[in-house]
């Protein structure tokens, strides 16, 4: 398993954790049309500017910070880009748990050590 994958079954379980209803806000421009692939200027057509930009940490890329809000709460929702600037990952996580929950899974991979075909 690589560390994308790892790191996404990672923040899906984290996500599905979660106590509050994400489904409120499944109709929010933000959460049912921002897609993989997408660039930057694609997401703030779609969201506009966000409420907070940061470099990630742990994978060379940059995240958005935005709060959606409905029906008298609100919620985080961050949109990760990796390093070309294209969506790789959007969540009900701010930027900052999101790469806590990337140096987590990083940290659980098993030592390749040596070992020839492994793959990596």
């Amino acid at each position: 398993m690589n560390t994308s994958t790892c790191a996404l079954v990672l923040a899906l379980s984290a996500l599905a954790g979660c106590s509050s209803n994400t489904s409120m806000y499944r109709d929010q421009p933000l959460v049912a049309k921002v897609t993989p692939g997408m660039s930057k200027a694609q997401v703030e057509q779609i969201g506009g500017k966000p409420d907070a930009q940061s470099d990630r940490t742990v994978v060379p890329g940059s995240c958005y910070d935005y709060r959606l809000r409905q029906g008298g709460q609100e919620k985080p929702y961050s949109v990760s880009f990796d390093g070309r600037g294209k969506v790789d990952e959007s969540s009900f996580m701010t930027c900052a748990e999101w790469s806590n929950t990337q140096a987590r899974a990083r940290q659980s991979l098993p030592s390749m050590g040596g070992m020839s075909g492994s793959g990596y």
